[in-house]
């Protein structure tokens, strides 16, 4: 049988492969996650975060210097985190890669109840070498637009972010690994106000604050989620715009016009 992705097929009963962000549009809007997934419906692009790219591949090349040799990054050993090591396995690399979660022993799990198969891409994993459990890491790029302190999880947006973790914790205890409840988040914030030039004679180097923050990840809304997904993309009806979907909004004050 044909792989399962793209426009929902209810005559396929391979499992439908959905991402974590297609996950996170049906949390956002399960109208537009309907058009998009059952109806076929395009919705316009946004250009890539090539700077964000390009710290998440620094970041990775940095830790993947101590990862198989049981020691660890001068970053966790200043944090008071020495016992956390750079996490060695033969498809790590695998599991990084999101643009093909769907193929075998890539980052994706199969949700018996709805026969969704729920991927994304890793970009850390770490080891405690205390509990022999693995914590997921992601990595942030930002750059804040006031010097007003730590960045933290409060933001209304973020909640984005804990969502991300808590799938990825949830896909690798799917997978058989034994993952700690605490994520780590590792942003990098392009420091504005610094008093350390940018511009050299023959390159610009900007300096990056780094703020390593611990989240305690929270699983209990996936498995509602996903039925609830499967329930939609099964049904004849195009379920309503939340109410905070800009896409609706825009539909809606278009047709008023």
């Amino acid at each position: 049988m044909v792989r399962h992705r793209g426009i929902f097929n209810p005559l396929n009963s391979e499992p439908y492969e959905l991402s974590r962000s297609r996950v996170e549009n049906f949390f956002k809007c399960p109208c537009c996650f309907y058009l998009i997934q059952v109806r076929g419906v395009e919705f316009p692009s946004i250009p890539g975060f090539n700077i964000n790219e390009a710290t998440d591949i620094l970041l990775k090349k940095d830790f993947d210097k101590y990862r198989g040799t049981k020691k660890t990054h001068p970053f966790l050993i200043e944090n008071g985190l020495e016992h956390l090591i750079p996490f060695h396995h033969e498809h790590f690399d695998l599991w990084t890669q999101s643009m093909h979660f769907g193929a075998k022993d890539r980052m994706n799990t199969i949700h018996k109840g709805t026969n969704l198969k729920i991927g994304g891409g890793l970009d850390d994993v770490w080891l405690n070498t205390k509990t022999d459990k693995i914590h997921i890491v992601d990595y942030k790029s930002t750059s804040q637009k006031s010097n007003k302190g730590p960045i933290t999880l409060d933001d209304y947006y973020k909640g984005s972010y804990k969502r991300q973790m808590d799938l990825y914790i949830w896909i690798m205890r799917q997978k058989g690994f034994a993952v700690e409840d605490i994520g780590y988040f590792l942003y990098c914030d392009g420091d504005r106000f610094t008093k350390t030039p940018f511009l050299g004679k023959e390159k610009a180097v900007m300096e990056f604050k780094m703020t390593l923050i611990p989240y305690q990840c929270d699983l209990r809304w996936i498995e509602p989620i996903l039925f609830q997904i499967k329930k939609v993309l099964t049904s004849q009806i195009c379920p309503p715009h939340s109410k905070s979907c800009e896409y609706g909004h825009f539909l809606k004050r278009i047709s008023e016009d």
